[in-house]
C-alpha cells in the first residue's frame, strides 16, 4: 500500500514549510472579501499562515497579508486568528 502524500504549504510570516492542516488560510474572495478559509475550499487568492501567535503578530505588525493578498486585511481577521490559536 503506497502512502498518501501530504499537502505541505509555506508561510507567510515566518518562510517555512508546514503540512496544510497546521495552517490557517485567509482569502481574498472575488468580491474583495478577506475571510479565514476553515476547509480550504473557498474561491480567491489564498494565502496561509502558520497556526502560532508569533506568526500572527508578525503578519499584522509587518502588514505581510496586505501585501500577498492585494488588499488591507482589516484587524478583526488577526483578532480572529488570534482566538483561534487559543482554543
Amino acid at each position: 500500500m503506497t502512502k498518501k502524500k501530504v499537502p505541505v504549504r509555506l508561510c507567510v510570516a515566518t518562510n517555512q514549510s508546514f503540512p496544510k492542516s497546521e495552517m490557517f488560510r485567509i482569502v481574498k474572495t472575488p468580491q474583495g472579501v478577506v475571510q479565514i478559509d476553515s476547509m480550504g475550499k473557498v474561491n480567491g487568492r489564498g494565502a496561509y499562515l502558520s497556526k502560532t501567535k508569533e506568526a500572527v503578530e508578525k503578519a499584522h505588525t509587518k502588514k505581510l497579508l496586505d501585501r500577498k493578498l492585494e488588499t488591507v486585511v482589516p484587524d478583526s481577521i488577526y483578532q480572529e486568528l488570534i482566538k483561534l490559536i487559543g482554543e
